[in-house]
């Protein structure tokens, strides 16, 4: 009985030594991101302060590629691990990326989204081990990979829904310039001023190319790949065929906002009947790790000794993929095309 004891006891050292370890571990990788992140900052500061004392900035030579910054948010603010993203803008990785970016609107480089998520990977990685078990850190290291792209993926929905809502008050505004004598560049100049983020970046953005010599198609196609949607699609259809042959433009363009407002309106109808249906995607995935973590809080270290012979790590690998298909099965049953 004192043998059992003594090794209980034993038992008990190790893993609170092994806790102890990975604690320190996660703040030493914490510490040590704060701490790569304040010598970015003061590299970027110290790069600033000697361009001002070298003299005053050139101005700029277009007046339009400084106000499309200045709606996009994107002047006046010290970009963090420009090294890292230096390196990462000659990969193809990093091209995709950028417009994967540029897509979304966040005011985020390619390097500091690459930093960022892998800090985000290291912590969930010591997390998972910390709290469940060893097995799981490199699961929920492809958890965190995952979240940092579905982030991307959300943000841009979230932008395109955005976009699309404010289609039918840029045909109107497009419509009235033309109607008013405007030339087609000039109502496209005159909506990114009046329309807010982010029709009236993405205008200006068309509008910044136009002046640079880009032709109109050219740069409409552009802002479909950006923002693909059918609403966006039919608008630069509209737009292309008229810049090339005229024709009435203005009662097209009217036609079209009619028709953009009543696919607004079935849009949100569709959205709230399957909220009920993206909501259960969600708690589903969510009822399973909070068994996992009441397993664990009720038997301490049962996870590390289920998950510590090969059976048991095929079995929780099994479950994860279900888990992971269930997800993805009922995420699609929640997706309807307009």
């Amino acid at each position: 009985m004192t043998a059992e004891s003594a090794a209980g006891t034993a038992a008990d050292s190790a893993a609170r030594l092994s806790a102890l370890a990975l604690g320190l571990t996660l703040l030493a990788a914490v510490v040590a991101v704060i701490g790569l992140a304040v010598y970015a900052s003061g590299r970027a500061e110290h790069r600033e302060l000697l361009r001002r004392l070298s003299g005053p900035a050139p101005a700029p030579a277009d007046p339009i590629t400084s106000a499309a910054l200045a709606k996009q948010g994107m002047a006046g603010r010290n970009r963090r691990f420009q090294a890292v993203d230096q390196r990462l803008r000659g990969t193809s990785f990093g091209r995709r990326l950028r417009l994967r970016l540029a897509a979304t609107g966040l005011d985020i480089t390619p390097g500091e989204y690459v930093v960022y998520t892998g800090a985000v990977v290291v912590v969930l990685w010591l997390l998972g081990a910390l709290v469940l078990a060893p097995f799981f850190g490199p699961v929920c290291a492809l958890v965190g990979l995952w979240c940092g792209r579905a982030f991307l993926d959300w943000q841009r929905s979230k932008r395109n829904d955005k976009f699309i809502a404010q289609l039918p008050e840029l045909a109107r505004l497009i419509a009235n310039g033309t109607a008013a004598g405007l030339a087609l560049r000039t109502a496209l100049s005159m909506a990114a001023e009046e329309l807010e983020d982010p029709a009236g970046a993405e205008m200006a953005r068309v509008a910044n190319q136009l002046a640079v010599g880009r032709s109109m198609e050219e740069a409409l196609d552009e802002l479909g790949e950006r923002l693909p949607s059918r609403e966006l699609s039919v608008l630069v259809t509209t737009l292309v065929l008229a810049n090339r042959a005229g024709g009435a433009i203005v009662e097209s363009l009217r036609n079209l906002t009619r028709t953009l407002e009543e696919r607004k309106e079935t849009r949100r109808e569709v959205r709230t009947m399957l909220a009920e249906i993206n909501a259960t995607a969600v708690t589903v995935p969510a009822l399973g790790l909070g068994a996992l973590l009441l397993l664990n809080a009720l038997q301490p270290g049962a996870l590390s000794r289920v998950t510590g012979s090969a059976a048991g790590q095929i079995a929780m690998l099994v479950s994860l993929g279900l888990y992971a298909v269930g997800f993805v099965v009922v995420r699609r049953f929640g997706r309807i095309d307009i």
